[in-house]
Parts: C-alpha cells; structure tokens; sequence
C-alpha cells in the first residue's frame, strides 16, 4: 500500500515529471489530466478541480466544479512512456466542492456497494474478470491479423509479442495475469486478471484496457474492446467470476452440500438471475453488445446456472471440486466495454438481495439450452436476456432496484444517455436495408 509521503518519494527519487490523474465517466470512459511534480503535494493534500459539466453523465452547468482527489495506493509508472522523462498516474475518487464523495462517480458506487457487503459481515468481494479483444490492422475496418482459433500457437497467431508485451506492461503496473491466449475467433484475444478485491480489480480492469490499446498502437495495429464487431464469429466478453469472504474463510463454500454451494452462494447467485435483466444495461450498455448476446456464439442469453455448460448464464465452476478457496460463480453475460465499477456494483447488489432475501435458487442447468426450442425454454421456466438496447432500457425505467443500486443521479442519466445512443440507431438507415428493399419495394 503506498501512501502521499511515498507517492512523493518516489517522484522525487525517479525524477518523475508528470502525474496522470485518472478518472471514469458513468459510461466507463477514461478521463485524466496532468499535473507535474511540483504541484504533486497540493493534489494529493487538496485534490485538483476541474469542470465536471463536460464529463458525460456529471454535473449541470450551473453547478460544475468538481474536485479530483488522487488515491495514493493508485501510483504507478506508465511503462510505455519515455524512461527519460518518466510518467505516473493514480487514480481518483471525484468529490464535490465540499470534499462529499460525489454520487455521480461511478468508482463511489462500486464503494457503497462494497460498504453493504461489509455491513452484511463480508470482508472482500473478489472478482476475476476475463477480458477479450480484437486486433484489428487499424481502426477504420475489421482487416483481422491472424485466422488462429482457441488456445491456439502456430504462427498464424502473429499476435503473441503483442500479448506478451501487453503482460509484461501489465505486471509492471501491478497489475496481475493468470493467463493470455488466443480466443475462439480470428484475431480475437483474452489476457485474464488473477482474482483480487473489487475495487483494485475494476481499477485494474480500466488500466488494462489502456494498456492493451496503447501496447497495440506501439506495433502499429489497433485494438477494440467492441462487444460484436465481426459478422459471424464470437463476440468479446467479460465473464467474471465472483466470491464473497467472511476473513480468509469463503462464504460460498459448504462441504455437506451436493453442489459444494452455501445458502449465501445459492442465494447470491439466485439474486444474480433474479436481477440480470434490470441489470443488463450496465454490463450490455451499448447498442452493439445485444449483436454478441444472441445464441450460439458462447454468448449466454438464458437466465440459468450449470456447473459445467456455458449456455448458461451463470456456471459454478468444476475445476476445483470441493475446493472452499475456489468456490464462485461465473456471471458470463458482462462485456469487456462496460464500466466495471458499475458493473461490479450492480452484480454484488443482485447478489445481497438475493442473500438478504433468500431468493430459492432452482436446480442447474446441465444441458444446452442452445438445443432447446423456445417452447422447451418456456415450459421449463427459462427466461432471457433482452434482446436489444430499447428492451434493456424499457426494463431498467421499471426497475427500483437498479435506482437503489446506482442511486438516484447515475440512475437517471444513465437511463437517459442510453436512450439518446438507442433512438440515434434506430432512426438510422442502414445499408443491409437498402440492399433488402429498395429494390423491391
């Protein structure tokens, strides 16, 4: 853990110029601004204003001034810039003029989240997201580098520097990796981040992005955390597996149990299912990410849980057996261009309510719900995932607890930014409609 007084030291020592202070907007895009060595100590003492009327989604004009206060613990050297002139960066909690946490910062509402967690008697919230990409040669097209599969290594992987450069850089900033492959489509890609505490994970999780763009600019190609962008092939997601911890003792783990599973893990994940469509357009926010969720590209749309069958939305996973440390569930649905505090702090919600509640999770799922026809589904009980951005919209209006969740300012402008993004689409003419009907119609 470093604090101001080492974040000093360190700059002084490395003779550090710059300082990035980072912060998110509600949709999950990075913002930051620097400020140079000198002014170091009157940011991390007093943190740095700025104008939060032009951030998406913060304030109204007429009550803008926000203040960007630097989380030490954050510190650390951006390994691809300039070693002569080096650069760091820490991230930051938003506050208003007053020194409030404000409630529009989507890095406080992953933290109110984790404060009912603790006040249920959960120590940690660990998460392990699972973030895919595509490398394309530039960002105008989809002209693909490599025609490699999953987990391939022959040299149609033409990427592998690529990855590895992007782990190396990762590791650097402390960030991490279990494991980085090749994945199922062609030039598509996957660097796991190992497990940790929710907050340094979602701020990790914003960290990788970067670095995964920034390592591929560095080789002249362009990397894209875009839900679907090609026809016909998988989608990227960001499945992430999720636990809770009472200390070190693992909440979701009973022994006596037939599927190894407590009644907090049985109803965390029961509350996740119960909560997936309200919370779809957090962790599906954009109109793309419904062309992923369709079936048959491993994109789970089904509202079920297996162990073993990734149809399902939610899978406890069979590596480890009876294994209390490796306990979790798998919530498969998210992709890799959502805001992972929000998301995190939508899917620890779900799953409160569903321990606070004792929502009755049915039994698993344990085969392809692929190979159902709809009807099957629905004698079944299996419900789905919305099918477009306009559905998930219509449910989150409805919904008092995602308002609860997000609270009342996220809430609100989120609804109404999605709607913006979802009426420009759907008034848009495409030429797949122009090709079909002009010339018939």
């Amino acid at each position: 853990m470093t604090d101001k007084e080492q974040v000093l030291k360190i700059v002084k020592d490395k003779n550090v110029k710059f300082i990035r202070l980072w912060f998110t907007d509600i949709v999950g895009q990075l913002k930051s601004f620097a400020v140079t060595a000198s002014e170091l100590e009157t940011a991390l003492n007093n943190g740095m204003g700025f104008d939060g009327s032009s951030i998406t989604g913060y304030q109204d004009i007429e009550e803008s001034d926000m203040i960007a206060m630097p989380d030490p613990s954050t510190f650390q050297i951006l390994p691809w810039r300039p070693q002569e002139h080096l650069v760091g960066r820490m991230i930051c909690d938003v506050l208003t003029p007053d020194g409030e946490p404000y409630e529009g910062d989507p890095r406080y509402q992953l933290k109110r989240a984790l404060k009912r967690a603790a006040d249920m008697g959960f120590d940690h919230y660990y998460v392990g997201p699972e973030l895919e990409f595509f490398y394309f040669k530039n960002s105008e097209g989809t002209e693909i580098l490599d025609k490699g599969g999953y987990f391939d290594l022959t040299p149609l992987d033409v990427a592998s520097d690529l990855r590895r450069d992007t782990v190396i850089a990762l590791e650097e900033m402390g960030i991490k990796v279990e494991y980085s492959h090749h994945e199922v489509g062609p030039s598509q890609h996957e660097i796991d981040i190992r497990f940790g505490d929710a907050l340094k994970i979602a701020d990790d999780a914003m960290t990788y992005r970067l670095v995964v763009k920034e390592i591929a600019q560095k080789y002249g190609v362009y990397a894209t955390f875009m839900p679907k962008p090609l026809y016909g092939e998988n989608g990227s997601g960001m499945h992430t597996h999720q636990s809770l911890f009472r200390g070190s003792d693992n909440a979701f783990f009973d022994g006596d149990d037939k599927y190894f599973l407590s009644a907090d893990a049985k109803g965390y994940i029961a509350g996740l299912l119960e909560h997936a469509s309200e919370i779809s357009i957090i962790f599906a926010q954009w109109v793309n990410s419904y062309k992923r969720l369709v079936p048959g590209y491993e994109a789970p749309v089904y509202k079920a849980w297996s162990r073993r069958n990734r149809s399902a939305l939610i899978r406890v996973p069979m590596y480890h057996p009876g294994q209390e440390k490796a306990t979790r569930c798998e919530f498969r649905s998210p992709d890799p261009a959502c805001n992972p505090y929000l998301t995190f702090a939508v899917m620890l919600h779900a799953g409160l309510d569903g321990i606070e509640k004792s929502y009755k999770l049915e039994e698993p799922m344990e085969m392809n719900l692929y190979d159902l026809t709809d009807s099957e589904r629905e004698e079944m009980g299996i419900k789905t995932l919305p099918e477009s951005l306009g559905d998930a919209i219509s449910i989150a209006r409805q919904s008092e607890f995602l308002k609860g969740a997000l609270g009342d300012h996220i809430y609100g402008r989120l609804v109404e930014l999605k709607q913006k993004d979802w009426d420009d689409y759907r008034t848009q003419l495409t030429q797949w409609e122009m090709d079909k009907y002009l010339s018939v119609l």
